[in-house]
């Protein structure tokens, strides 16, 4: 074969390769062009700044197993949302974490039952769920996390807090837990389990004539779970309430107006304030089942979110008297912003006031009779009633509850 017969045929394969090099680079420099576009114009040198601190890590980390994208990616962003300041509230889910939440609010879940937040740098429990392992082995509200299966926390988001928690069903998980009050330190290893919320149940408390109803949580459909279980109530002819929302960890807004309206005949549930400081009331829908029904509600540190609305709307209204200990604090309207690889940003966009316009956010609603729980009482709900004897009630160490009844009794007399 002649050289010039070479030369041709290397000609073939050199131009179409130079053809791809050249569109390859235009697509690349269009694509660049196109993120740089995305980058605000007053942030630039910050963005400079992480792609900068990135390539140093990528580069030079000695431990190369530790030089995880996605974590690093996934750390950077839980890092922005914890900046803003909404500690536990606004934050960022990875794609499992998004999964979790949608199967959360249809009712049912597979873990250990715990709803956790951030807060002063530390992973506080918010509520255990009823019926999960966490809630059985006596978890509390308050009580801070500080390793999992023997690893320290600090340092660690949300988010990798979380993966560790998350699991297999069936797998177990160990959870070393400290109470901020007293300091002691516990170690509680936990089952991952298929965890189905009832978020309604009632019984009548034992020895009197008074429903002691439990909220659980405000996933979909609780408003029509409530409706059932209130016509049911009435049905029997009882006219007097006690309505537990301790350790209710919230949920969906609209099953929070849902169920206020159940109990109020008109006015609003809550005002929402928006970033340009505009407020908005939402009114008290129409059809309420319950509104003439003598209540009071039970609320402690694990009564959250949702809860507080309702809370906050019974209170407000002097529809009830709420009795227990200060709520959490959880006061924003959350919107879900999905990202391109399934995980998504909770952002914090509206923030919730009680309709005589006090904010929940960071203060969390005072109950108008103090009462704390001993710390060696847990919480007693109607399901554990059923069996009671009304001295078995009596004798126990459910303050909270004893004095709902004592006031509940009160009213009956007025």
């Amino acid at each position: 074969m002649s050289s010039s017969r070479r030369t041709l045929i290397l000609a073939v394969f050199v131009i179409p390769a130079l053809v791809l090099a050249f569109i390859l680079g235009a697509w690349a420099e269009s694509r660049t062009l196109v993120l740089s576009s995305k980058i605000p114009s007053n942030a630039r040198n910050e963005f400079d700044l992480m792609v900068e601190a990135w390539n140093l890590i990528q580069e030079n980390y000695v431990d190369r197993s530790a030089v995880q994208p996605q974590r690093m990616t996934y750390s950077a962003i839980s890092g922005m949302v914890d900046s803003l300041g909404d500690t536990g509230h606004s934050i960022f889910l990875s794609p499992e974490m998004v999964k979790e939440e949608q199967v959360f609010m249809q009712g049912h879940f597979d873990g250990v039952g715990l709803e956790v937040q951030m807060k002063n740098d530390q992973i506080v429990i918010v509520a255990p769920i009823d019926g999960s392992p966490a809630q059985k082995a006596g978890l509390r509200p308050g009580e801070i996390i500080t390793k999992v299966d023997g690893q320290d926390l600090k340092g660690l988001t949300l988010v990798q807090v979380g993966q560790k928690i998350m699991g297999p069903l069936g797998t177990s998980v160990t959870l070393t837990i400290q109470n901020p009050q007293t300091g002691l330190v516990r170690e509680y290893t936990l089952e991952r389990a298929e965890i189905e919320i009832h978020n309604v149940i009632w019984h009548v408390v034992p020895g009197t004539n008074i429903v002691h109803l439990r909220i659980a949580g405000f996933s979909q459909g609780v408003t029509q779970d409530l409706q059932q279980a209130l016509q049911d109530i009435q049905g029997q002819g009882y006219t007097r309430l006690i309505l537990d929302l301790r350790n209710n960890p919230g949920g969906l807004l609209g099953e929070a107006v849902g169920v206020s309206s159940q109990f109020l005949s008109s006015g609003y549930v809550l005002e929402q304030r928006n970033a340009q400081g505009e407020v908005t009331p939402v009114a008290v829908l129409s059809g309420g089942i319950a509104t003439e029904m003598k209540m009071v509600v039970l609320v402690n540190a694990g009564t959250a979110s949702a809860a507080e609305i309702v809370s906050g709307a019974l209170q407000d209204a002097r529809r009830a008297e709420l009795i227990g200990e200060t709520t959490f604090g959880t006061g924003t309207v959350l919107n879900q912003f999905s990202l391109s690889d399934g995980s998504a940003l909770m952002l914090a966009t509206e923030e919730w006031l009680t309709p005589d316009g006090q904010s929940i956010w960071h203060n969390g609603i005072t109950p108008d009779i103090q009462v704390m729980l001993p710390d060696s009482a847990l919480p007693l709900f109607p399901e554990a009633e059923g069996d009671m004897t009304s001295s078995q009630f009596a004798a126990s160490e459910d303050t909270q509850l004893l004095r709902a009844v004592q006031t509940s009794n009160s009213m009956q007399d007025q």
